[in-house]
């Protein structure tokens, strides 16, 4: 004969765990043949119900952070070439007058300019694709401008840093050391 389980939810104001005498003595005054195999908390049971996805989640997290990792280092090498590149370029610049805070600026704005229309794209991606998906979504919409301002804010972000720091490095070229090589 096959065996029928049965769930008894209780709630109460005090510890769960103080509860498993009180619970148990309850049911045997009603039923003492019932036998009571796992009294455990809901907090519990739905820890363990969403475990794989949680671990799902920490997973795709864990490679959304090495991707934007991978970005910015890649941005930054991207930058930091050019600007080695463009030594002799900035020292003359310099030499002709134009200030630290312009080449920095002109080095910012180089590098931001592909990141930019990135970020575009990846947003327009982003709102068609979020139509496609709009049924595996719980709680959340497709469109989410909340999620949209935070992955834009943290992409440019990570960007701008990372082209920041070759472009602080662009002021510093000495003119006359720039020149001496050309």
């Amino acid at each position: 004969m096959g065996g029928l389980a049965a769930s008894l939810v209780v709630r109460a104001a005090i510890v769960p765990a103080s509860l498993g005498t009180a619970v148990r003595s309850a049911i045997r005054d009603i039923d003492p043949g019932v036998p009571i195999l796992h009294l455990r908390p809901m907090t519990e049971i739905v820890s363990e119900s969403v475990g794989v996805r949680r671990f799902q989640m920490g997973l795709a997290s864990l490679f959304a952070i090495f991707s934007l990792l991978l970005a910015a280092l890649g941005i930054y090498g991207v930058v930091s070439y050019s600007v080695a590149r463009r030594r002799q370029e900035l020292g003359i610049r310099m030499a002709l007058g134009a200030q630290g805070s312009d080449l920095q600026n002109l080095v910012l704005r180089q590098g931001m300019s592909p990141v930019v229309i990135g970020w575009a794209a990846g947003v327009l991606t982003a709102l068609v694709a979020g139509g496609v998906i709009r049924g595996l979504l719980f709680a959340v919409t497709a469109q989410d401008p909340f999620t949209l301002a935070s992955v834009t804010l943290v992409v440019l972000a990570t960007a701008a840093l990372a082209c920041y720091i070759p472009a602080r490095r662009a002021t510093k070229v000495d003119p006359m050391v720039a020149l001496r090589h050309e």
